[in-house]
């Protein structure tokens, strides 16, 4: 899709480092009239019992990395994934194309709507920039990422500064950014005035 010369911005890429508060701009803009594709929750489906994932993923990395239920064990595989880049790319070689043909078929719902791809490693990827008309980046200190990260169940400091280690670094993001939201110190209205106004300025088409 050309990112340039069309009225009004159709394609919106939304990404963020852990514990930016990607999500709650990501529920702002579907506020705003925008449909949604988040291909986190894409992966999530993928690796639940009977996901279409599954079984590439238990031939690739054995019975351990699946859980009672027949789910990814997403923390065994976390795990994995810090110790052995190898098995980071078998990872991403087996959920990757299964993420996109997804996330194509439920951009193709949106009718005439905007679509925000809410994409985490949005930084990392060639293949997501060149989709997007524009890239939205939600920006906080590491601090605050780590605090909010390890007050989730099943988290803890350590494992978050290492999952922070291993995305992006906040410069990267920021680099490729049409715009950046800071998300740090602010309430819930200042945010939402925020993205109010950059939805006006992207998504409403230009009057003749």
């Amino acid at each position: 899709m050309d990112r340039l010369g069309l009225s009004g911005v159709v394609s919106i890429g939304l990404t963020g480092g852990i514990g930016s508060g990607k999500s709650t701009v990501a529920r702002l803009l579907v506020g705003c009239g925008a449909h949604l594709v988040d291909t986190d929750a894409i992966a999530r489906s993928l690796t639940l019992p009977g996901g279409a994932a599954m079984p590439a993923l238990a031939a690739a990395f054995g019975p351990q990395a699946i859980a009672a239920d027949g789910s990814l064990d997403r923390g065994q595989m976390r795990a994995r994934v810090f110790a052995d880049p190898e098995a980071k790319r078998r990872l991403e070689a087996i959920l990757h194309p299964l993420i996109g043909l997804a996330a194509s078929h439920q951009a193709a719902a949106a009718s005439a709507r905007p679509v925000v791809f809410d994409v985490p490693l949005l930084a990392e990827s060639n293949h997501w920039r060149t989709r997007v008309q524009r890239v939205l980046v939600v920006d906080c200190h590491v601090d605050t990422q780590v605090s909010r990260v390890a007050a989730r169940p099943g988290w803890t400091a350590e494992t978050a500064r290492r999952v922070i280690e291993q995305q992006a670094t906040r410069a990267e993001r920021c680099a490729i950014a049409d715009a950046v939201v800071f998300n740090d110190g602010i309430g819930l209205d200042a945010l939402g005035a925020e993205v109010h106004a950059l939805w006006a300025a992207w998504a409403t088409p230009e009057q003749a």
